[in-house]
């Protein structure tokens, strides 16, 4: 289970990365708040379930501040990125089996492994939208698709 987790974590990094330079590079999107807010939303969703997984606190009200522009987005992305593929790249089986308590969702079970698969599908949904945004805004998608990742496994090319 580890591999195919690590593989679909690895290709979320990797599909951000690319998503955010296509919007990085073309400024109405880049500028465009709604676009920045949906960002947000998918990188703090990514960052509470990481929390939950790594067993700390999770501060809603300094999460919920949006940054100003891509850029502070796209770094914040990066220092997700970072913390969860050096857990990850820690954990075994036993570690994505433990159950996770959600106050939110009282009585469910669920497993480190399936609130990555969560965040994951999560992710991808919401690309989705950015990725229609973007285009609407005159930009060209990256093309995110699991299946063409996972002939070369490329890591995520965050550019500077």
């Amino acid at each position: 289970m580890t591999a195919m987790i690590e593989d679909l974590t690895r290709h979320k990094w990797h599909s951000n990365a690319a998503l955010l330079s296509a919007i990085r590079q073309n400024d109405a999107a880049a500028k465009d708040e709604e676009m920045r807010k949906l960002l947000h939303h998918i990188l703090i969703a990514n960052r509470y379930w990481l929390s939950r997984i790594l067993q700390t606190e999770f501060d809603r009200e300094a999460e919920g501040r949006i940054g100003e522009n891509i850029d502070d987005l796209i770094a914040r992305y990066r220092q997700t990125e970072a913390a969860e593929m050096q857990w990850l790249s820690q954990s075994s089986d036993a570690d994505l089996n433990r159950v996770l308590q959600i106050p939110a969702l009282p009585g469910q079970n669920i497993s480190v492994a399936e609130a990555i698969l969560q965040v994951t599908m999560h992710s991808h949904g919401h690309r989705a939208q950015c990725a229609t945004r973007l285009r609407g805004l005159g930009g060209t998608p990256p093309p995110t698709d699991f299946i063409l990742w996972a002939k070369d496994r490329p890591a995520a090319a965050w550019r500077s």
